[in-house]
């Protein structure tokens, strides 16, 4: 056949199949914008070692596992700020959290001027909404959540009274069923488990083996514990079960491999010396991305990335250009690669902070103030500067502990005396720590041998504290510029509007501090509240 017949004959096919598709509009996959859909599946409060594909031997998650398989699992993925509202914000601005003023710290009024992903991305034609927990907790303005508009009018009857009463698989369904279908979406399904509370023994009808459990190294391996974090497990292996649901509707209408599916958590486990906290597990996340064909599946990639570089990722997938304020890095070229291992030898390390979290901690004229620290995480080492080591990591013991979440594992730690043979635990968990810390995460994962006093690795620790303090003050860092006292001078979202927006009956989180610990002694700053009592 000449090349004349077969540009006519090719011409003819491609006409013949145009017409043929156009009786099965209801085929989504071949009808739509040629631009991918997006699914960023969030968990909470779930750590990286607790999915099957990362190591678990005692949670089971098929689901979560199917998306790393046919994709690219991540094995240095980091968020930035290890609690609900920074980490979030940084996931959907594209920014460090100590470039996001108030919204570096827990239950901020996060400042209008920045910018959202999903709001570039509605602009620029694509359908958004999130079920679950999108942003939060905390005040934002704008007519919707940063992650979206809200779908969260379904409910269902939850297994066990820890978890949620939303029904994130129809409500994703709602949101499929209203959407323009011309139009490429952007969803947030996010789930609220595996956050505290949790039905105590839930395990049990599970019919876990708590011999199975793996216990951190930092935690006494007691029965109590252990059912602690089978506890956990099970909220774990729900949220995993929402997934399969997600991905199910997805395959149901062929949107699937037009898809690109990110599935991550925004903190580690709510156990002490893990949620809020600097080391490992908490900062450390799972990470997957699935895409279709765009996506050699089964990769493991180990390029370090933070969830800062996910913001201008979607902005590239979508074909936009990376807005001028997201300064993290898009890693869309070792999504596209062929290659597994390290990619870009540029990423071989992540930075990591944390500022102002959970109310419970008084000091002089200031009612709340936060843990300052900052750390680096290379490939061997994870160098940790306590700014303020001085106070009480986990809050004020006279106030609970506050940056700790209320458990059952907790309690036991609380309470231990220091003839205790156990106390050691406690001490790791809520005890003062040195300004400096440095870990070999090679042979101490677990954080638990400090090398930052021993001689033999003064060079690496001054190494690591010039790296990461050089990098911070390129990024304008101003704590790393000397004047990170003004994020403890931010304040804490007091608005009505958290009231309609939470539909807590204590919306107000200093009223609830004061009611609980009856202290209303410490004066509030000159200006801080508003006529009304409200901020």
């Amino acid at each position: 056949m000449d090349l004349k017949k077969m540009k006519n004959s090719f011409y003819l096919l491609n006409s013949s199949l145009l017409l043929i598709l156009s009786f099965f509009p209801s085929i989504e996959g071949v009808a739509q914008n040629k631009r991918p859909n997006i699914l960023v599946i969030m968990g909470d409060d779930i750590s990286r070692n607790s999915m099957g594909v990362y190591g678990s031997k005692y949670i089971k998650t098929p689901n979560f596992d199917r998306i790393a398989n046919e994709g690219v699992l991540f094995t240095n993925a980091y968020v930035c700020n290890p609690k609900c509202s920074p980490s979030r914000a940084c996931f959907l601005t594209g920014r460090y959290s100590w470039q996001l003023e108030e919204a570096a710290n827990h239950i901020p009024v996060i400042p209008p001027k920045w910018k959202f992903y999903p709001k570039l991305l509605e602009e620029s034609g694509y359908a958004i909404g999130y079920t679950g927990k999108g942003w939060g907790p905390g005040v934002y303005y704008g007519e919707h959540n940063p992650a979206g508009w809200e779908y969260n009018d379904i409910s269902l009857t939850p297994p066990y009274k820890g978890i949620s009463k939303q029904d994130y698989a129809s409500n994703f369904e709602a949101f499929l069923t209203k959407r323009d279908t011309e139009k490429p979406f952007c969803f947030w399904f996010g789930t609220h488990e595996a956050h505290r509370k949790y039905e105590k023994d839930s395990y049990k009808k599970e019919n876990k083996d708590l011999s199975k459990v793996t216990v951190q190294a930092f935690f006494p391996d007691n029965e109590l514990v252990r059912g602690d974090l089978a506890d956990y497990g099970v909220e774990v292996e729900y949220h995993d079960r929402q997934i399969g649901l997600a991905l199910a509707s997805l395959e149901k209408r062929g949107l699937l491999d037009n898809t690109i599916i990110i599935a991550t958590s925004d903190q580690g486990m709510p156990f002490p010396r893990i949620k809020g906290q600097i080391y490992e597990e908490d900062f450390h996340e799972a990470f997957v991305v699935r895409w279709g064909d765009k996506i050699i599946p089964g990769r493991i990639v180990t390029d370090f990335i933070n969830f800062p570089d996910v913001a201008p990722t979607l902005m590239e997938v979508a074909g936009l250009k990376i807005d001028k304020q997201m300064t993290g890095k898009s890693f869309l070229n070792l999504l596209l690669s062929e290659k597994s291992g390290r990619i870009d030898e540029k990423r071989s390390f992540s930075l990591l902070g944390k500022e102002r979290h959970d109310m419970g901690r008084i000091e002089g004229d200031q009612i709340n103030v936060g843990y300052p620290a900052r750390a680096i995480r290379t490939d061997k080492y994870l160098y940790i500067h306590n700014y303020k080591s001085n106070r009480w990591p986990a809050g004020d013991p006279e106030y609970g502990y506050n940056n700790v979440d209320n458990s059952p594992t907790k309690s036991y730690l609380t309470e231990l005396k220091k003839e205790d043979p156990d106390y050691k635990y406690y001490e790791l968990s809520f005890g003062k720590r040195p300004m400096e810390e440095l870990y070999d995460m090679e042979i101490d994962p677990d954080c638990i041998n400090n090398l930052a006093s021993d001689s033999k690795y003064a060079v690496l620790r001054n190494q690591l504290s010039a790296q990461m303090n050089q990098e911070l003050k390129r990024q304008k860092d101003p704590r790393a510029l000397g004047k990170g006292d003004i994020f403890d001078y931010y304040p804490q979202a007091r608005e009505e509007k958290m009231k309609k927006m939470y539909k807590e009956k204590y919306y107000n989180m200093f009223d609830r501090f004061f009611e609980v610990f009856g202290k209303k002694t410490v004066p509030i700053p000159s200006g801080f509240v508003e006529k009304d009592g409200e901020n």
